[in-house]
């Protein structure tokens, strides 16, 4: 029994932050894979860009830009089906998220992707998809 202990205690990973008493299997594996993890201010970039295009009407407005053209708030209220204030309210999320560029020209204001990994996603992610 007291191999046993030894053989689990040492098969564990001893981490300030390690919240698992389950012991490690395969240690050297789990010791790469965490050494390969991305930093935590990279792993917040990707995650803001997937909470930005979980919404619906987000995705719609990447997939309407998504061929380098621009449209304007109230384009991009038709081609979404919502009001322009709703438009603007997701333009203006895309746009402070780094996703989207806008211009001025007089009283418009034109909106184009500027992230290329945002339209990569929607295409991957269609592609995959069904219908």
């Amino acid at each position: 029994m007291r191999a046993n202990k030894r053989t689990t205690e040492s098969l564990r990973i001893h981490t300030p932050a390690a919240r698992c008493d389950i012991p490690c299997f395969n240690a050297r594996l789990v010791a790469r894979k965490r050494s390969e993890t991305p930093g935590p201010e990279r792993l917040r970039t990707v995650e803001t860009l997937f909470a930005a295009l979980a919404d619906g009407v987000r995705l719609k407005i990447v997939h309407a830009l998504a061929d380098g053209g621009e449209l304007c708030v109230c384009d991009v209220a038709h081609v979404t089906g919502n009001s322009i204030s709703a438009a603007s309210h997701h333009l203006r999320k895309l746009r402070d998220l780094g996703i989207l560029k806008y211009r001025n020209d007089g009283k418009m204001a034109y909106y184009s992707l500027q992230d290329i990994t945002a339209r990569k996603l929607l295409a991957v992610a269609l592609a995959g998809v069904p219908g």
